[in-house]
């Protein structure tokens, strides 16, 4: 949704001719046409836009980033309603206010609203630097600011305050869609538990921030607060009020917090590298959690796009608004209810569904008589049969916050039975209530599944068998070349070959003491996204989902035409939703593993997420993390590249010896997605599915950068050993278990095959700690 919203807002703006350099209106001095204000320090513009298309009737006073390429608004005077036309229309200050008058007739459109004794002539106003308009007297004194009346955007310096003698908060409201910025449905506010909360139309909350806490300086369900690198955070409260505000460290950074018109609040910050908007933070993270997002009827899914549809026999309240994604006034029918005539309703099953608010319960009937109470009831619209309490559920107004669900979410094992006029049932799924049990079919995908599970795993262990049978020989070799202290692979003359084009200069990849081996930037770009790919299979499209658990460059095969498969399911365990992530067992290699799993044996497929990142940055810098070369801070390849993104040296990262031949757009995208999955917080990184849309440029890419004081600096092999044996074993042990610990058996084991990438180092080596985690340290 936010890439959508500022493509649309980029489209938006008509061409501003800036007339004046001014920051002021005052008695000598108007805005009017073209007219704009600029603060002093160039950083905010103020004048007349329209907003969507050229055609958008009306014209808004209103304020927006005059350094960013993107255009973004931040803050609207008369976002209630429109002046017909520019040219006419002006902004003063007259009888001691700031008003706007629209048109030839000069009618009030707009004012500050001050029941003001001052002459207009003593009075000014300015755009300031921070983005606040403010009204002041000859003194200096503010009378009026922006600031207390905010849009949808909040800047830093501004306050949401709570006033506690009145009990009311100031707000942040979307706007209604993306091209109309009169209030929407959704609004941020700060309630007396130090909280902030997200409310839909005012009154019904989805979602929180948590409490205030002062220990940490953060809120308690924000844990993206902790990255304070960027903002400093405080919080204020006394008798009278309560408020939060934040600053950015580097002031010449831009950044907002907007309550999206997509009902979620999302935090971003410009970034000279790539000349756009970044989403910093979002909540809620999910689409489908924003309260009422579909309106009446509408069903939310966070797989689909869009993520709201109408149900069968019914049709979008506004196909325009639906274009504009504002999909609050919901769904209407194709044909209405008439019941009362002894028209034939119909009940249409919706599946897998979390259930909508405000049902009615009719006490324990089973399902064929909850449905014929429905049926004899004019105003049901919906029934339901919670088969965890046999109960039966009822709908009388319109359907709200309908979620359809995967079929594999804990909640979505109901059925919703909708109410629909029989000519506009599909045929074959009416629902009978002749029976008192309805008969179950065959669950023919559930079969199929299990079956097609069972065989995929019985050739997966033939082809693990085969592939050992295969490897006897060369193993023994490599056996006594790791005797030796070395670890390698080994490869026919004609893989490298092929996979150099007949060793070709420019495939050029690496330099050793008498050869040499070379990718250009198409291929590492192909290499990436093929083991992107790869994960997001093993994640999300494979009938049985697995965790890798040891993704790692030279556990990528590259075939002829240089297509990535990743190899080596030796350490891969199944992904089982339902059971624990503590890992009782960790295994991995050094310099791959997600410092989560490393330290504590959490265990997701983010876990694999922060192995690609590493490979992906290793990819575009020609170097090897585990070899890494660095001193202080820089103890990693990943540390090095986030310390030069922060110093605006990103480029540095890119292979010197690729001599500038790649595209830097390109570069930096991977460069930005590696440092994304390998966020320090497991929660802040991005699906598989998403990281390869980063990469192909299909969805923003998410600048939440790593923290590596989170974990510590020092994540050498040794250090790492000691850490993983202090976090599992020590750590809460009673005097008898602390000595069992110390017959902790570690087995380190090589995992190397296929073709290696890059030279693998001596460090990078299989850890498999076997030692159980006292329930103390979890």
């Amino acid at each position: 949704m936010v890439s959508l919203f500022f493509t649309l807002f980029s489209l938006f703006f008509l061409s501003v001719h800036v007339s004046s350099a001014a920051d002021t209106i005052s008695a000598n001095f108007t805005l009017s046409g073209d007219q704009t204000l600029v603060s002093s320090n160039g950083t905010f513009q103020m004048g007349f836009f329209t907003p969507g298309s050229v055609t958008s009737p009306g014209f808004y006073i209103g304020m927006w980033y005059n350094k960013a390429f993107q255009q973004k608004v931040v803050w609207v005077a008369n976002r209630e309603k429109s002046v017909s036309q520019r040219s006419t229309s002006v902004l003063k200050i007259s009888g001691g206010n700031l008003v706007l008058l629209d048109g030839e007739s000069q009618t009030p459109v707009w004012s500050t609203g001050l029941n003001s004794t001052y002459s207009s002539s003593s009075l000014k106003a300015v755009l300031l630097d921070d983005g606040n308009l403010v009204l002041r007297d000859e003194s200096g004194s503010v009378l009026w600011q922006s600031f207390d009346h905010p849009g949808d955007t909040w800047l830093p310096g501004a306050k949401i305050r709570l006033d506690k003698r009145t009990g009311k908060s100031q707000r942040l409201t979307s706007w209604k869609n993306a091209e109309d910025p009169s209030p929407g449905l959704f609004s941020l506010e700060l309630d007396e538990s130090t909280a902030y909360k997200i409310l839909w139309n005012g009154s019904t909350q989805y979602w929180s921030s948590g409490p205030w806490n002062p220990q940490r300086m953060i809120f308690d369900l924000v844990p993206e607060m902790r990255l304070n690198y960027i903002y400093n955070y405080s919080f204020f409260s006394n008798s009278t009020e309560s408020y939060f505000t934040y600053s950015m460290y580097k002031h010449a950074n831009l950044s907002h917090v907007t309550m999206d018109v997509s009902g979620q609040v999302n935090q971003l910050i410009w970034l000279d590298i790539n000349d756009k908007w970044n989403l910093f933070w979002s909540q809620p993270r999910q689409q489908c959690q924003v309260y009422g997002y579909c309106g009446s009827f509408g069903i939310c899914s966070d797989k689909s796009q869009p993520f709201c549809q109408c149900p069968p026999g019914f049709r979008p309240k506004s196909q325009e608004d639906y274009w504009k994604n504002d999909y609050s006034a919901g769904c209407v029918r194709n044909t209405e209810l008439q019941c009362s005539r002894g028209d034939v309703n119909q009940f249409l099953p919706i599946y897998n569904v979390k259930f909508p608010d405000n049902s009615e319960e009719l006490g324990m009937l089973s399902l064929s008589i909850c449905g014929s109470a429905c049926l004899g009831n004019c105003s049901c619209k919906a029934y339901a049969h919670d088969e965890s309490l046999n109960r039966c559920l009822t709908w009388s107004k319109d359907i709200l916050n309908l979620q359809q669900l995967e079929e594999d979410n804990s909640e979505g094992n109901n059925t919703l039975y909708l109410r629909l006029s029989a000519s506009d049932m599909p045929p074959g799924s009416s629902v009978p209530f002749s029976e008192e049990k309805t008969e179950r079919r065959p669950n023919y995908p559930l079969i199929f599944g299990v079956t097609g599970a069972l065989v995929a795993l019985t050739l997966l262990a033939l082809g693990l068998y085969a592939q050992k049978r295969y490897r006897g020989d060369k193993n023994t070799r490599e056996r006594d070349l790791r005797a030796e202290g070395l670890q390698t692979a080994f490869f026919t003359w004609r893989q490298l070959q092929a996979a150099t084009n007949n060793f070709d200069e420019g495939n050029k990849l690496g330099e050793g003491g008498k050869s040499s081996l070379k990718l250009n930037w198409e291929a590492r770009q192909r290499i990436c996204v093929g083991i992107g790919r790869g994960l997001e299979f093993l994640h999300e499209g494979s009938l049985i989902r697995m965790v890798h658990r040891d993704i790692k460059t030279s556990n990528v095969l590259l075939d002829a035409d240089l297509d990535a498969k990743i190899s080596d399911f030796g350490l891969a365990r199944l992904h089982e939703e339902e059971h624990t992530h503590i890992s009782t067992k960790i295994a991995g290699t050094i310099g791959y593993m997600a410092p989560e799993y490393a330290l504590w044996g959490q265990l997701t497929e983010k876990a694999d997420v922060y192995s690609f990142g590493v490979v992906a940055m290793e990819i575009v810098s020609g170097k090897s993390n585990t070899k890494h070369n660095g001193t202080g801070d820089h103890v990693s390849l990943i540390n090095w590249a986030l310390a030069l993104q922060q110093k605006g040296d990103i480029m540095e990262i890119v292979d010197p010896v690729l001599e500038g031949d790649f595209n830097s757009k390109e570069a930096v995208r991977m460069i930005s997605v590696a440092l994304v999955c390998t966020n320090s917080s497991p929660s802040l990184r991005p699906t598989m599915s998403e990281a390869v849309q980063m990469l192909e440029g299909e969805i923003e890419i998410t600048q939440v950068m790593s923290d590596p004081s989170m974990y510590g600096h020092d994540l050498s092999f040794s250090k790492l050993m000691e850490r993983i044996a202090n976090s599992h074993t020590l750590d809460g042990l009673s005097g008898n278990e602390k000595s069992a610990s110390d017959q902790t058996r570690r087995t380190v084991a090589s995992s190397v095959s296929g073709y290696d990438l890059y030279p693998v180092s001596s460090e990078s080596v299989s850890l498999i700690l076997s030692t159980e985690i006292p329930p103390s340290s979890l």
